[in-house]
């Protein structure tokens, strides 16, 4: 299963409270290009390249990342291009990103419009959606950042920031520490640059970043650890920046191994899991219907698996009906698939296990290198791999009027690519039936208490962009039958993870 691209397409740039914006010093030429390499464990994966040029009303930053990882059968190209426009003085005025996940891009434009509100335009699969945004008071777009960067480099000390993202449309609020100047070594010689670490609060725990800033406020090197490695951006010449990809194992990096063996009959019954990840900033796995989550504390966490029973995660909202630019459940093929899946079922309990097994027969062509398509894309493929059946089963429930969600996690194999006894990244989708959230995976075919989510969400694959760390530091110490679980225990769990 392909790791989200959020990981990798991070913007290198930070900015201090807006106050400080107005006293950075912009000595920048009318058009400046930085080229970096990007490397995982050592490895080159891809490149970044950066321009900046400015007239006399505003600064244009265009970020253009592009990867490629060998998944063991074949290379598979991604990436994802921002453009912002501010004024000169850093406010923002406009916003471009489109993101290459599948054989179409996703794409989002936000213009600024005459009473402060952005006219935002968003496309998946072909598909525009439409809406409108008012800007977050404080956050800043790609130059903002980079001249309160550039602020940031004079004195040691801690800020904090509102950094805008035009590809989730989300804002992370970041806290940096300036740690003081360093000499570091690039490709093409050593830089004296000031050593800042830029600390993130997600959903899932901390993200840390190391960044090397010089007095222009451009990121010359950045640093964070990704899948159990060093994620590694290096400022160097053009040659340097577009040279060949290397192979690297990322589908093993992606793999956490079982202690045991677990047979069929086991995966049948409730398991208990001992979750090790070394950092109590970092919650593995979240609470659900058929998931009770209890911290020990020192990274420690007990995960029991077994029947939905209500009362372990919230009742749906009106959100996990609707659809969305990915979960296209409006569609005029998404609808009449959907109906056709169902067969004249009444019921969620009766429509589900119909829509499952549909969607097993109806993706006939499973392409485990491919990338993060949308439903419509799916119901004009018949291809992907286990997000496109979770995508679509997801997309056609909506479209049926029972409330769904896309689960990202891990699933146990016995043997995957030459592995023996793993977990594998995998995505399967919850629905709300009888009261209850319940799991139903149309790749597999079946759930089990050998499948671990670690999120749910909407379908966005920007949703997940932790993930791809996390399964880096996540290590499974025990399994082993556990008693089933009653709605009292995951209550009881709800409340414990909710402080997380």
């Amino acid at each position: 299963m392909r790791k989200w691209l959020a990981a990798l397409s991070m913007a290198f740039a930070l900015s201090p409270s807006p106050a400080l914006v107005a006293r950075a010093v912009d000595a920048a030429p009318a058009t400046d290009t930085t080229w970096m390499t990007v490397l995982l464990a050592g490895r080159k994966i891809g490149h970044l390249r950066i321009d900046r040029s400015r007239d006399d009303h505003a600064v244009t930053t265009t970020q253009d990342l592009q990867i490629e990882l060998d998944r063991g059968s074949g290379i598979t190209p991604m990436g994802v291009l921002t453009r912002s426009t501010e004024t000169l003085d850093g406010q923002p005025l406009g916003f471009y990103a489109r993101s290459s996940l599948s054989s179409s891009d996703s794409i989002v434009d936000g213009e600024r419009q005459a009473d402060g509100s952005y006219a935002v335009t968003s496309t998946v699969g072909g598909l525009p959606t439409r809406s409108t945004l008012s800007w977050p008071a404080g956050a800043l777009l790609s130059d903002g950042q980079r001249r309160a960067m550039a602020v940031a480099t004079r004195q040691t000390g801690h800020y904090t920031l509102d950094l805008f993202d035009p590809v989730t449309r989300e804002v992370a609020s970041v806290d940096l520490e300036v740690l003081g100047d360093e000499s570091v070594q690039l490709p093409d010689g050593p830089e004296w640059l000031s050593h800042q670490r830029e600390v993130v609060q997600t959903p899932r725990g901390v993200q840390r970043m190391e960044l090397w800033i010089n007095a222009r406020g451009e990121t010359r090197k950045g640093s964070l650890d990704m899948l159990g490695h060093e994620l590694v951006m290096l400022a160097c010449s053009q040659a340097c920046a577009l040279a060949p990809v290397q192979d690297i194992d990322l589908l093993r990096a992606a793999m956490v191994d079982s202690p045991q063996p677990l047979s069929a009959a086991m995966r049948q019954g409730f398991l208990r899991y001992l979750i090790h990840t070394g950092d109590d900033d970092t919650r593995p796995v979240i609470a659900t219907d058929e998931q009770r989550v209890t911290p020990l504390g020192h990274g420690d966490w007990v995960v029991e698996i077994g029947d939905a029973a209500a009362g372990g995660q919230a009742t749906p909202t009106l959100e996990d009906t609707q659809a969305n630019a990915w979960l296209q459940a409006d569609a005029p093929e998404v609808r009449a698939l959907a109906a056709k899946a169902a067969g004249g079922a009444t019921t969620a309990q009766a429509t589900m296990p119909r829509l499952r097994d549909f969607v097993s027969r109806y993706i006939d062509r499973h392409d485990k290198d491919g990338g993060y398509a949308s439903a419509v894309e799916i119901t004009r493929t018949h291809e992907g791999d286990c997000k496109a059946y979770a995508v679509l089963l997801a997309a056609l429930a909506r479209a049926e009027g029972i409330p769904a969600r896309v689960v990202t996690g891990m699933v146990y194999v016995d043997h995957y690519a030459g592995n023996a006894r793993v977990f594998v990244p995998h995505a399967w989708v919850q629905a709300w039936v009888d009261g209850r959230w319940q799991s139903f995976d149309a790749a597999l075919g079946r759930f089990d208490s050998a499948h671990i989510a670690l999120d749910s969400g909407d379908g966005d694959p920007w949703h997940f962009a932790n993930l791809s760390n996390l399964l880096g530091q996540l290590r499974i110490a025990e399994v082993a039958p556990a008693p089933g679980i009653s709605p009292a225990m995951l209550r009881g769990a709800a409340v414990a993870t909710r402080d997380w």
